[in-house]
């Protein structure tokens, strides 16, 4: 009876065993066909999907060229900016004088491009002239008088704006003309009595135009241009002025009777 049971249950084992495979053997065949069929859509999709990709352009857009190139230029000119606001703080009266004599030099080539014929060559020595008076007398002059004229009226309001402009048309205005006429006549050449007769003949009519040009120029720089910063305004409002006085100033000999 237990030897019985015995078959009984090898053959249930192995029934089941049968079976099994059976299940096996049907569903392998199944499973790997769809797993062939995955592949071949998995197969297919990166190639079709990658492809696309590596033509795809991911570099930025060209729009975004301007804003980066005109950064470029921008940081480059502030970089100028700040060096020269850095001369100016270091070196304030070389980088002045240096300043009024570049302003000088294109104020005189300009005026002789005007007065002048187009045959006619440039008068460098006339322009040298004009180079070293804003080098050696203008540039510093300017300087100091700024300085000294923050320090006597260090406010910033209306009246204490009036008044530098004053001092600045009746006392460094007319100095500086007269400096500036005489060292002109007699860089070239010109006795006592001669530059006597140009100044008697020129500074009066030079004076009106200043009158008439030089205090707005001067209201905008004492009322809103830092002190160190002054020069640097003034020789660019100077540079029209410029033009008129290095004509003025090249006109002939005057009359010593």
């Amino acid at each position: 009876m237990m030897a019985a049971f015995l078959r009984n249950g090898c053959k249930s084992q192995n029934s089941l065993q049968n079976l099994l495979t059976q299940r096996h053997s049907v569903g392998a065949p199944i499973f790997r066909s769809q797993h062939q069929q995955q592949s071949k859509a998995y197969g297919k999709f990166p190639k079709s999907f990658y492809g696309k990709v590596k033509n795809f352009d991911l570099s930025p857009p060209n729009i975004l060229s301007s804003p980066f190139s005109s950064t470029r230029s921008s940081s480059s000119t502030f970089g100028f900016v700040g060096w020269y606001l850095g001369m100016v703080k270091s070196r304030p009266i070389l980088t002045k004088s240096i300043t009024s004599a570049l302003i000088y030099t294109i104020a005189d080539l300009s005026a002789q491009t005007i007065a002048l014929p187009s045959s006619e060559p440039y008068d460098l020595v006339r322009t040298s002239r004009m180079a070293g008076y804003g080098m050696l007398i203008l540039g510093p002059s300017l300087h100091f008088w700024f300085n000294f004229v923050s320090k006597v009226l260090p406010k910033r309001d209306v009246m204490s704006t009036i008044k530098k402009i004053v001092m600045g048309q009746t006392l460094y205005g007319p100095v500086m003309t007269v400096v500036f006429f005489s060292v002109n006549a007699a860089l070239q050449g010109e006795n006592g009595a001669e530059i006597t007769a140009r100044l008697k003949r020129d500074l009066l009519p030079t004076m009106i135009n200043g009158v008439m040009y030089w205090p707005m120029c001067d209201f905008v720089t004492f009322k809103f241009i830092p002190v160190h910063l002054q020069t640097l305004m003034s020789n660019s409002f100077a540079f029209l002025w410029t033009v008129y006085i290095t004509y003025m100033a090249s006109l002939e000999k005057a009359g010593t009777e």
